[in-house]
């Protein structure tokens, strides 16, 4: 079943890229295996997908040792500071960047394990009061004060859509994040990149496809409902 829903995923994404004539290559699928067990991330591990979205760290320490160590792990959820220091050296990709406190212990963390970390900026582009992430009038001035943070590298923004019942109800959202990425780049700060956007779910990956996303996030559409009463 999670194989056939692999391959349902793969379709939409080929099919997005198509009718927005980007090649496969150009996007990243993050398959988001919170509450899942490793059984189930096992075996899509096995049907080809290398790239993992935990949103807590309990998650990602707990699966980390039981699984290949050639996932790449992404911490796609809200990120406390004083848990960096337990996945510094385990995910690929801190994608909640939120704050520059967070920034900097980051950074701190990072440096004592002599590496480089990439992160996002986390935008609350609809501004939802239910969310985290900064908003897209001060996603500059995070940049910014981000700067100077040696061993941290910002690579691109990442953003929650409202949840919508019509995925072209989030196109106008997809586009003003893509907008945002290329104010940030003309603003040429050092250290800041923004070649990554990872936006879009289950509900609507298709539609950030067409928009430029390059990484998308998708866990319904593979491992089915979540189960949050797993112990």
């Amino acid at each position: 079943m999670l194989k056939e829903n692999l391959q349902s995923v793969e379709k939409t994404i080929q099919a997005a890229c198509d009718k927005s004539s980007r090649t496969r290559s150009d996007v990243t699928l993050i398959a988001v295996s919170k509450t899942k067990p490793v059984e189930m991330l096992q075996e899509i591990y096995d049907a080809g997908v290398r790239d993992f979205g935990e949103n807590k760290v309990q998650e990602i320490c707990e699966k980390y040792d039981k699984l290949p160590n050639d996932i790449r792990w992404h911490m796609i959820g809200h990120l406390q500071r004083n848990k960096v220091k337990y996945i510094i050296d385990k995910v690929c990709m801190i994608h909640s960047v939120d704050s520059y406190r967070l920034a900097e212990e980051i950074n701190i963390q990072a440096k004592k394990h002599q590496l480089v970390m990439p992160v996002l900026l986390e935008i609350n582009i609809a501004k939802e009061q239910t969310k985290f992430g900064v908003t897209k009038e001060d996603a500059i001035l995070l940049a910014e004060e981000m700067a100077h943070l040696t061993n941290l590298k910002v690579e691109g923004l990442m953003a929650v859509a409202p949840y919508v019942e019509n995925a072209e109800d989030n196109r106008k959202y997809f586009q003003e994040i893509r907008q945002l990425a290329v104010d940030i780049q003309h603003k040429n700060i050092d250290n800041i990149d923004m070649h990554v956007l990872s936006i879009g779910m289950t509900g609507d990956y298709a539609v950030a496809i067409e928009e430029g996303a390059s990484m998308v996030r998708v866990g319904t559409g593979i491992f089915g409902s979540r189960n949050y009463g797993r112990k």
